[in-house]
């Protein structure tokens, strides 16, 4: 890494819009991200605790080299992807939705409709994730065009045998403008938010936590979560409530007969909440949709799923209240680097098969375990 005593980046906090409350992201500008000096790295690291999500514009020509360069700066002995080379992955529920770039195997290429050659992939048709696939009830094939919904709000992680990424980046390379989409909650609350068709929708964690009662924050401070092993393909059957905050309790859930084999070392117990190793702040970083158990400060476990994805729901359902939602309006060559281990985030937005969207991801399953609350 080149060694600069001094940085010529400057961070500016995202203001939010009239209704927003929302209180993290930030933009970086005067940043060379092919080029990342010493002193440029202290910068954006900082930034990125600070703020949770930061915002790169005008990276068009970025290469994947660099992205994964900068992604890495958070963990430098990090080099895998961070679902790894997941078994039986064609069942599992993120296998339509990511390509890899055959030069930079932990970068891959996510959007929609079809594309003749991108980064050394040729004539792929990439399928932006659409609700009606995932959730007990759609909305309606009339109104999908200027409805929405949150998809699904997950943490970047595999939950079995692999840690958790640290940061993950998002570069958008061709984005469709069109109209803007009214995103609805359809659980009886009337929520809704407006936002840009395809925006990815932002909650901050440490607010989630922050939102609790004082007895709430005992309970997340001492309580840990058990994954379902393989959960990607553990919860394939299964269907999401409409706020996109974990799933419905129907029976679904895959056996461990119809599972890929199960190490019972891997399968991962982590704790409720997270601390931001620069602030030292606590989130709530729950993936709802992967949770299996939880075991409670007295060694009483709950394991009833139902009950358990009540509780987590009850807990996380503030956090994700209109105002407090940051969604990015996304232009062609933003980069966004978000803080994987203290927000959640979700995909938005339906388009139609020959609109084309491309964007590349990357993250890295973490050299290291996530930090407690007692650590």
């Amino acid at each position: 890494m080149p060694h600069a005593t001094t940085s010529p980046i400057t961070v500016h906090k995202i203001e939010p819009q009239p209704g927003s409350s929302f209180d993290f992201g930030a933009e970086i500008r005067g940043a060379n991200l092919e080029n990342i000096t010493e002193s440029d790295a202290e910068v954006i690291i900082r930034a990125l605790y600070e703020n949770q999500v930061v915002l790169f514009k005008n990276q068009q020509k970025l290469s994947p080299k660099a992205q994964y360069e900068l992604t890495r700066l958070f963990d430098p002995t990090a080099t895998g992807y961070g679902h790894g080379k997941t078994l039986d992955a064609k069942r599992s529920i993120l296998h339509p939705d990511l390509k890899t770039v055959p030069h930079q195997p932990q970068v891959q290429v996510i959007g929609n409709g079809p594309v003749d050659e991108f980064e050394g992939l040729k004539n792929i048709t990439l399928k932006h994730p659409h609700h009606r696939t995932f959730h007990q009830e759609a909305i309606s094939d009339a109104d999908d065009r200027d409805n929405t919904r949150f998809y699904r709000w997950h943490i970047d992680a595999a939950l079995y045998d692999l840690e958790p990424p640290k940061v993950t980046s998002l570069l958008a390379v061709k984005v469709p403008k069109t109209e803007y989409q009214t995103l609805r909650y359809d659980d009886g609350t009337g929520d809704e938010v407006r936002l840009s068709r395809g925006s990815t929708a932002f909650v901050s964690s440490y607010k989630m936590f922050d939102l609790l009662s004082e007895q709430d924050k005992e309970f997340a401070r001492t309580t840990k979560v058990q994954y379902a092993p393989h959960p990607y393909i553990w919860m394939s059957p299964c269907k999401s409530r409409s706020d996109g905050l974990g799933l419905i309790s129907s029976g679904l859930e895959l056996p461990a007969e119809q599972l890929p084999p199960v190490d019972e070392s891997k399968i991962k117990v982590l704790p409720m909440c997270w601390k931001n190793p620069v602030t030292g702040q606590l989130a709530l970083q729950v993936h709802p949709s992967a949770v299996q158990a939880l075991h409670l400060a007295d060694g009483t476990i709950i394991d009833n799923l139902a009950e358990v994805r009540e509780i987590v729901h009850r807990l996380q359902r503030p956090g994700i209240a209109p105002e407090l939602v940051y969604a990015v309006d996304w232009e062609e060559g933003d980069m966004a680097l978000f803080n994987n281990r203290g927000v959640l985030h979700t995909v938005t937005g339906s388009f139609l098969p020959e609109e084309v969207r491309i964007f590349r991801q990357c993250n890295m399953a973490a050299s290291e375990g996530v930090i407690g609350p007692d650590e």
